[in-house]
């Protein structure tokens, strides 16, 4: 017999530390190959921890509610024979937007020399070893630290965070990148709620505490604007009545709309592609590729966006697979951390809920989503070769909230009239 320690996998770009939520096993219980053995979860993503070896589950390194290192070991199993341990998984290292965070990253990847870490006793805050490391090697103060506002858990700070204040403070001002540097008013505070003995309090989940958390960020991050344009859709209701049991039948796949939306969204991008961008200070990253997170209701109310990743390389059918595999496995919780990771613009589908138009706000790091709202009968004018006249169509409005710091109306407001032009030049007789 022999000990095995089981290492927490990588977890996806920037994810540093997870939180052991479950363990799916106890102490003396055989495990199988594959087998989960217990659930974490990350500032992204709720997941399952699979064993890569079959053997009995020796000790628990890591308790319920405890913080797990990626690349440490958090259990140790019993197996057969003489079986190594996994080594430590190699975190992919994050893309460079900037020459002051590569030589941060190159020097945090070489053994930590300094004899001793930041003591941040005095702080109320709780700062990861990694954070106090690049604090120590930067000269960054412990009243520095308390300044950065962070994007992880509960507001920690996060690697992503303090390399984007070392960078800040490198090029002269003290704010982290993604901060504006106009000047801002002191954020108001919440004026306290009056509690009688008949209200229900209901305490938050994790994940709407996450929600709640990114929402704030992205509206005092992003200045929103919203279009919106009313596109006729009845080629696409049409083809999809006409078509959907051969579709189903022939890809084994059901298509909804929201493929359709997704191919024509992923079209208006390669015809805009300033709108497929993030902001990095006064920078601009333009993205290669083109990642459509579309977001998905859970049965618990709360919502999760999915990644389809270069979207404008599927089918029709390609996408239908995409789409409903991800949302399918959303409302399970079993997707994985980097499904839900990489976007660069998101869709939204309001007319699930009967909603026509919406408002919907931007996730960071992208400067742009689109709400699509229900599909609804309506008369219009519509011109033929014998003049105008009035019929029952198909119409939708899409509407399209973006960062005007750096979309402006013409940019904003063309793209969601492409999306609507593609939509509306849908081709009838387009193959199943």
């Amino acid at each position: 017999m022999a000990d095995y320690k089981l290492i927490l996998p990588a977890m996806g770009e920037g994810v540093m530390e997870a939180t052991v939520i479950n363990w799916l096993k106890n102490v003396g219980d055989t495990i199988e190959e594959d087998e989960s053995v217990v659930e974490i979860a990350t500032d992204k993503v709720d997941s399952d921890v699979p064993s890569p070896v079959a053997g009995k589950l020796k000790e628990i390194l890591v308790n319920v509610d405890g913080i797990a290192k990626i690349g440490e070991p958090i259990a140790i199993l019993e197996v057969e024979g003489e079986v190594s341990s996994a080594e430590p998984v190699a975190i992919p290292a994050e893309t460079s937007v900037s020459e002051p965070e590569t030589s941060v990253v190159a020097e945090l990847e070489k053994p930590l020399k300094s004899s001793g870490s930041l003591d941040v006793s005095s702080s109320d805050k709780f700062f990861s070893p990694l954070v106090k490391s690049i604090a120590q090697q930067e000269g960054i103060s412990v009243a520095e630290l308390e300044t950065i506002q962070g994007s992880g858990k509960e507001g920690r700070v996060t690697k992503e965070d303090i390399l984007k204040f070392v960078e800040s403070k490198k090029a002269g001002s003290t704010q982290p990148a993604t901060q504006v540097t106009a000047p801002v008013s002191a954020p108001a505070k919440p004026q306290p709620v009056i509690v009688s003995g008949e209200d229900e309090i209901i305490e938050m989940d994790r994940m709407r505490k996450i929600i709640a958390q990114n929402m704030v960020q992205a509206k005092q991050i992003a200045p929103h604007v919203t279009s919106f344009i009313e596109a006729d859709v009845t080629n696409i209701v049409l083809w999809r009545n006409k078509h959907k049991d051969e579709f189903l039948k022939k890809n084994g796949e059901k298509i909804t709309f929201m493929p359709i939306f997704i191919e024509a969204i992923a079209k208006a991008i390669k015809d805009f592609p300033m709108i497929n961008v993030s902001v990095n200070g006064d920078q601009i990253i333009k993205k290669k590729n083109i990642n459509i997170g579309m977001a998905a209701a859970l049965p618990t109310g709360n919502l999760i966006v999915p990644v389809i990743k270069n979207a404008d390389q599927y089918s029709l059918a390609g996408l239908a697979k995409q789409v409903n595999d991800l949302a399918n496995r959303a409302r399970q919780n079993k997707l994985k951390p980097d499904e839900i990771q990489g976007g660069t613009y998101t869709i939204t589908n309001i007319g699930s809920f009967g909603n026509t138009m919406g408002t919907p706000i931007i996730p960071q790091p992208q400067v742009a989503i689109m709400a699509v709202g229900a599909i609804v009968k309506k008369p219009a004018v519509v011109e033929t070769p014998q003049g105008d006249v009035i019929a029952i169509r198909h119409k939708m409005y899409l509407s399209h909230a973006y960062d005007h710091r750096v979309v402006d109306g013409a940019l904003g407001g063309g793209f969601v009239q492409r999306v609507a032009q593609y939509l509306e030049a849908f081709d009838l007789n387009t193959p199943v």
